[in-house]
């Protein structure tokens, strides 16, 4: 084991996460990266998906995109990513990823201090493992990665997720829902989806009728959100919808998604990377759990409603359902409704409180 002396940092690596979510609640790690060390540069290596969600971080100098699928592919690849690290000099690498590989690239890019769980049998390839036990792994992943940080310092640091978009990315989303006839009527968004597989996917019919009521009840706009590969999810429920909704499934880039959710007064979702993102911009949330642990993954912060059920088999973590989907076929559609009808009454309630203090 080495210790370090902050002052003498001046280059840091940190390896992202590589699914948008859990890049979401990684930004407590960073933010308290760059108070560890505020003398040096940080360079993020992501995946594309993860450096442009995190492209305007204040925790970044740098992204350096791991392009798995272009010029880092395969073992040759690998290579021309190692040479690209080495040639950047870095004093410290933090690895945020748990994965063999993220130790095995810091070890051979030479960099000095290697900092990381000692998961994945990688613990011989960094100098400074952090032990991962069982109450470690218990914890919510905002202080699961805070707590790696926290390994190396004696402070403590926020803990509250923050994403942030340019006052371009706001004015096209104000302009887009403009245009869709949303001025003054409550924006409500959905996400059907879930890119780790279908166990964690509500029915789309019951998304489809609880849009319609939302939509009738509360003069609502409902926007049905997914990414490139949930298209036709989004059809599905469109057209199982009496009313009409505005889907903008497979049709927004990361940044465009993120300037949208941030619009919407309420987000009922699956346990999903758009959840996160709803959370960080403190968007009320009704999200809706089966297979995934709650405990870990749940939104963060205050005033959001998770639905779930106690069944034998869950959490199980599975990306598809062997059996009968039951820990997400039991969650009723008249549930979900109940539960959005909470968190629109404290909406209303809240603006009224405001409007009191205003007059």
């Amino acid at each position: 084991m080495i210790t370090i002396n902050p002052d003498q940092i001046r280059k840091i690596l940190v390896r992202g996460v590589n699914w948008i979510g859990d890049a979401v609640l990684t930004t407590p790690a960073l933010s308290a990266i760059r108070k560890e060390f505020p003398g040096a540069t940080i360079h993020l290596l992501a995946k594309r998906p993860v450096a442009v969600l995190l492209g305007k971080d204040p925790g970044i100098d740098s992204i350096m995109v791991y392009d798995i699928h272009g010029r880092h592919q395969g073992p040759l690849g690998r290579i021309k990513l190692v040479e690209e690290i080495k040639h950047e000099s870095f004093d410290m690498a933090i690895l945020l990823q748990n994965a063999f590989e993220a130790a095995l690239i810091s070890f051979l890019s030479a960099i000095p201090i290697r900092c990381g769980y000692d998961t994945d049998g990688r613990g011989s390839l960094l100098n400074l493992p952090v032990p991962c036990t069982k109450e470690t792994l218990g914890l919510h992943q905002v202080y699961y990665y805070l707590n790696l940080v926290r390994s190396i310092s004696s402070r403590e640091y926020k803990s509250e997720p923050l994403l942030r978009i340019t006052g371009e990315e706001e004015a096209w989303a104000e302009e887009l829902l403009n245009r869709s006839g949303c001025i003054g009527r409550p924006v409500i968004g959905i996400n059907p989806g879930s890119t780790y597989g279908s166990a964690k996917r509500w029915p789309a019919e019951r998304f489809a009728s609880l849009s319609d009521v939302l939509i009738r009840e509360h003069n609502a706009t409902v926007i049905i959100f997914g990414g490139p590969g949930e298209k036709e999810l989004g059809i599905k429920i469109a057209r199982l919808m009496k009313e009409a909704p505005l889907d903008l499934s497979g049709e927004t880039s990361i940044r465009e998604l993120m300037a949208l959710i941030r619009r919407c007064d309420l987000f009922i979702t699956n346990d999903s990377g758009p959840m996160h993102i709803a959370a960080a911009f403190k968007v009320p949330i009704v999200a809706i759990f089966g297979p995934t642990d709650h405990k870990t993954t749940s939104p963060f912060g205050d005033g959001h409603i998770i639905l779930r059920k106690d069944v034998h088999c869950s959490p199980c973590l599975l990306r598809e359902c062997p059996a009968d989907h039951e820990c997400m076929e039991s969650i009723t559609a008249e549930e979900v409704i109940d539960a959005a009808e909470r968190q629109i009454k404290g909406k209303k309630d809240e603006r009224e409180w405001e409007g009191s203090l205003s007059s």
